[in-house]
């Protein structure tokens, strides 16, 4: 019976390769081999013709009969063959800053092409802050709006930035900057972008001002155009989802593959009149967010080359001559900081995924934030839940131990059977059974107690991954970082070490082969943490030391000193 626990480790063992080698599918483009993600095929837009050729004239621009009738629009609203050219405006960037932010704004459309978090900083360029946004050679990643339903300003169209204010003053709140458009379609378009301090969301007004003489009826979009390429922190053990998410109150949050958008198998809510469109990356995240109540249509869509839009487009209504109508939503762009997000939309807060584990995920998340805020740092807060966490579980685990060491107790009794009746199996099974009865060992004691708080564990597993607090945190001496690898490999060194000590106090496996694999088991995936982030090689390094702490603790009350049974590869 000793075997059959050894047994459902190795078949936890198994499965956690299985999982590993999924990520590791994943991580190279490939697809999903043992848990692909079901897809659902989208239906196609208007401008999805045979050709391949979009209905509107630039592919950036949303198509308005495309996103009204599917939801599947292309990048930019479209101008029309003889569309009226606005008056020619010399291009240029506009910088706005807060505390918080600084934002480059292209002249042309408007739009957001370059955003720095200034109180994070890339690991890769310290002190350098962490770029969201950006428009280069190797990276695209912009904030669009505009006008579509006639030939009206798109974020392709000529803007004008007004005087004032570029940078949050000591004693000030909030610092705009507006833009306006010339006439286009006896339509101007005036954008105004509000930052406030310590806030990681714009509040953008847009202002559709007819100045023709009939009445117009446009609609506004508001879409995140990104290339499809990764961010940083990915390891061949781990990766992070990467691309566009749609939320709605109907069916919650949904994410979409760059892949499964190539293949026109992107599937999102297509109307709805709350919720949000993201694009979600590892740490960070931004969103488009309109008030609850508003009508708006939702998108994604590939809008060339490796670049591709999630957005959504909300009527503006009936605007007669000379009259002027407003829409106000705000854009987010900031670090996926649970309180934060939580506070800005219903549901904003699932662009930091736990996955099927988020149950447990956000009360593990929570704790260590109360951890930390009596604490002040995240290593020693990490070590103190592990801490709470082995209290809470304690005497489950003491009834794991106990059976362990009862087993060591009567391992002799057990090699010494084994041996005897080696050419009878079915007569050793039987003694087997019997020696347990008479001593009231449960060979399975040993292995359930574990079995039960592996969802709990894997759970904080994925909250240190996900957490962006755990970045740019410092914890002691050389780890000044706890969300990238171990610089030197000691804390790696160290879980090893103790894995390999962890298995020297458990019971010899009977058969040879079993008690070499035992040993081979934690060497094998000590690999792995090399790669991992400190802070989660620190949250399995602690949990060892204590694990062996009291199983140390459980084997001496109980009279079975500790023996190390150390590996013979002969």
């Amino acid at each position: 019976m000793n075997d059959i626990r050894r047994t459902i480790l190795w078949v936890i063992f198994a499965f956690s390769l299985v999982l590993l080698w999924d990520k590791w599918q994943v991580h190279n483009g490939h697809k999903a081999t043992f848990f692909p993600v079901p897809q659902q095929q989208a239906a196609k837009s208007p401008g999805d013709a045979a050709s391949g050729v979009p209905a509107s004239a630039d592919g950036s621009v949303p198509n308005a009969s495309a996103a009204a009738g599917s939801g599947g629009a292309s990048d930019v609203p479209g101008a029309a063959a003889g569309q009226p050219v606005a008056a020619v405006v010399p291009r240029q960037d506009v910088v706005i800053s807060s505390d918080v932010l600084r934002l480059v704004f292209d002249s042309e459309g408007g739009s957001l092409k370059h955003a720095e978090l200034l109180t994070y900083f890339d690991s890769s360029k310290p002190p350098q802050p962490v770029v969201l946004f950006d428009d280069t050679a190797t990276h695209k990643y912009l904030g669009q709006t505009g006008l579509i339903g006639g030939t009206f300003p798109t974020h392709k169209t000529p803007m004008t930035a007004q005087p004032g204010a570029r940078e949050l003053k000591d004693g000030q709140d909030s610092v705009q900057l507006r833009f306006e458009s010339a006439e286009v379609g006896g339509v101007k378009l005036v954008k105004t972008y509000t930052l406030k301090r310590g806030a990681y969301d714009l509040q953008v007004q847009h202002d559709i001002v007819n100045t023709g003489t009939a009445a117009v009826n446009p609609r506004l979009y508001m879409q995140l155009v990104r290339d499809n390429s990764e961010s940083g922190n990915q390891t061949p053990f781990y990766s992070t989802f990467t691309g566009p998410a749609v939320y709605t109150a109907e069916k919650k949050y949904q994410k979409v593959t760059f892949k499964d958008i190539d293949n026109n198998k992107a599937s999102v809510e297509k109307t709805s009149d709350s919720g949000y469109v993201a694009m979600v990356q590892h740490y960070f995240a931004s969103a488009w967010l309109l008030g609850d109540g508003i009508q708006r249509e939702n998108f994604v869509n590939k809008v060339g080359g490796n670049l591709y839009a999630a957005g959504m487009i909300t009527p503006v209504g009936t605007v007669e001559p000379g009259q002027t109508k407003s829409v106000t939503s705000r854009l987010f762009a900031g670090p996926q900081v649970e309180p934060i997000l939580e506070s800005l939309a219903p549901g904003l807060e699932l662009v930091k995924d736990y996955g099927w584990l988020t149950i447990m995920a956000k009360p593990l998340y929570w704790l260590l934030s109360k951890l930390h805020s009596f604490i002040g740092n995240w290593g020693w807060s990490i070590v103190a839940l592990v801490l709470l966490l082995k209290i809470a579980f304690y005497w489950l685990n003491a009834k794991a131990y106990s059976s362990m060491a009862k087993m060591k107790a009567i391992n002799p009794k057990i090699q010494e059977m084994r041996e005897r009746l080696k050419d009878k199996p079915q007569q050793m099974q039987q003694e087997m059974m019997r020696i347990y009865r008479e001593e009231k060992v449960n060979p399975m004691g040993g292995c359930l107690p574990i079995m039960v708080q592996i969802p709990v564990f894997m759970a904080l597993y994925w909250v240190l991954q996900s957490s962006v607090e755990i970045r740019n945190a410092p914890w002691i001496g050389w780890i000044h970082d706890l969300s990238v690898p171990d610089p030197f490999f000691i804390l790696p060194l160290l879980m090893t070490l103790s894995s390999l000590l962890q298995t020297a106090l458990n019971p010899a496996p009977p058969d040879p082969m079993q008690a070499k694999l035992m040993w081979i088991m934690p060497m094998m995936f000590s690999v792995m943490f090399f790669f991992f982030p400190a802070g989660l090689v620190l949250y399995w390094l602690t949990n060892n030391i204590l694990s062996i702490a009291q199983q140390w603790i459980i084997n001496t009350r109980m009279g079975v000193p500790p023996q190390f049974n150390l590996p013979k590869f002969k």
